[in-house]
């Protein structure tokens, strides 16, 4: 992986990066994101940490990346053909993203405060944002928009990483991965341990796509972990702001990234496996049923195990920490909590003895005041509508009164990032 340090973006009559800048031409940017016929209008705007700016109803947030060494390119399946991706070299585009915003769909869209209060929950208000906010052309299904709209994000975000083909990264990281062999005979020592994401699944608009496959349509299986950053895995899901992961997350999936550094160290990172979150009592079973037997097969010591969604997917969590705990893998499980407004109520939909190891994310419920900010990208027409809002959220004087559900990658009162644990 080779960073390339953004520092600035600037709007100009060439797409370009120069001295640690991004020029964007607009005319480009708009072209590449009409191509599809369902937006019939897009506008773009930038959004600089610190300045009095918010940013809703916020559909994904995505980094620019390019792929100069190696098989397949960027969102294999999406915007590249399905080949298998993960080996040679990629380009990111660091300290910047594409965030993608317009008319609200269904009512699980976030919010992204650059300054105040609310930019303290989430990673995004650290980060340069290129905002697109789309408009979808009249009368189209939610489902059709919805999927427009996060394609174009893909689009644009893959146009602004091919101008990094050509440049010298800043920095350049080394991933190794073994295969399963080469990693007993290399660490015979260390214990042997891999990631089980769950991934969005869970019915019209939540969606998760891997390779390009709605993850609705897939059973679990394995992955090396260097695909994520080439985008094999990518957002379409509107969940609560806070429980989704944005294809920024996915490609930057600080488990993995954590698991790497300890490589070797103090633990053989043996792969990742990939599960789905479903809503029939018989999938569930077979998925978590899947996940156990490959946990077993693989001779694992031990899993972490994340969870994307609340409620619902509370099963299957539980159901994957109760079956990989019965084969003898150890699990450490890491969940949010929607505890109550006054954190007194079941954080959990379901729970379970063997759950005896957990990353907590916090309480989503928990309330949150956000001040009137000078500028606004996108709309506060739905504000009211978005999951962990109300009638009342819009006070007099301009300000939000929210539950902390309602902020893009939120997080607890210590900092740690839910969205980048999950």
């Amino acid at each position: 992986m080779g960073h390339i340090y953004i520092k600035d973006i600037q709007f100009a009559d060439e797409s370009k990066i120069q001295d640690g800048v991004l020029y964007v031409a607009k005319e480009e940017l708009e072209k590449t994101a009409l191509e599809d016929e369902k937006i019939k209008g897009v506008s773009f705007d930038i959004a600089r940490p610190g300045e009095s700016v918010r940013i809703t109803p916020v559909k994904d947030v995505i980094e620019p990346r390019v792929k100069v060494e190696g098989r397949g390119g960027v969102f294999p399946g999406v915007i590249s053909k399905v080949d298998t991706v993960g080996s040679g070299k990629t380009y990111a585009l660091k300290g910047m993203a594409v965030v993608t915003a317009g008319r609200i769909v269904g009512f699980q869209e976030g919010i992204i405060d650059m300054t105040g209060p609310g930019a303290q929950y989430t990673p995004f208000s650290q980060t340069l944002n290129l905002v697109m906010v789309c408009e979808p052309v009249d009368d189209i299904k939610q489902h059709d928009y919805e999927k427009a709209v996060r394609f174009a994000g893909f689009r644009v975000a893959a146009y602004i990483g091919e101008l990094a083909r050509s440049l010298t990264p800043d920095e350049t990281k080394v991933y190794e991965t073994c295969t399963i062999k080469e990693g007993l005979e290399k660490y015979p020592e260390l214990p042997r341990v891999a990631y089980v994401q769950m991934l969005q699944s869970q019915g019209l608009l939540h969606d998760t796509y891997v390779y390009g496959v709605d993850a609705k349509k897939i059973v679990p299986t394995i992955l090396s972990p260097t695909e994520i950053m080439d985008g094999a895995i990518v957002s379409g899901n509107c969940v609560s702001a806070c429980d989704k992961n944005p294809t920024y997350v996915h490609q930057n999936n600080p488990v993995v990234h954590d698991l790497f550094e300890e490589h070797g160290k103090t633990l053989n990172f043996v792969c990742q496996i990939i599960t789905n979150e479903n809503v029939y009592l018989a999938d569930k079973q077979r998925s978590s049923d899947w996940t156990a037997k490959l946990c077993k097969m693989l001779d694992l010591d031990g899993v972490i195990v994340s969870q994307e969604g609340f409620g619902n997917p509370d099963t299957d969590l539980i159901m994957n920490c109760k079956k990989i705990e019965a084969e003898g893998v150890k699990t450490v499980i890491i969940t949010d909590e929607y505890a109550g407004r006054d954190g007194k109520s079941q954080s959990l939909a379901d729970a379970d003895a063997a759950a005896d190891a957990v990353v907590t994310g916090g309480n989503a419920n928990e309330v949150i005041i956000l001040p009137k900010l000078d500028k606004v990208i996108g709309t506060l027409d739905y504000v009211t509508k978005i999951a962990g809002a109300s009638e009342e959220t819009l006070r007099e004087d301009g300000s939000l009164e929210v539950e902390l559900q309602v902020i893009t990658g939120a997080t607890n009162e210590t900092g740690f990032n839910k969205l980048s644990a999950r």
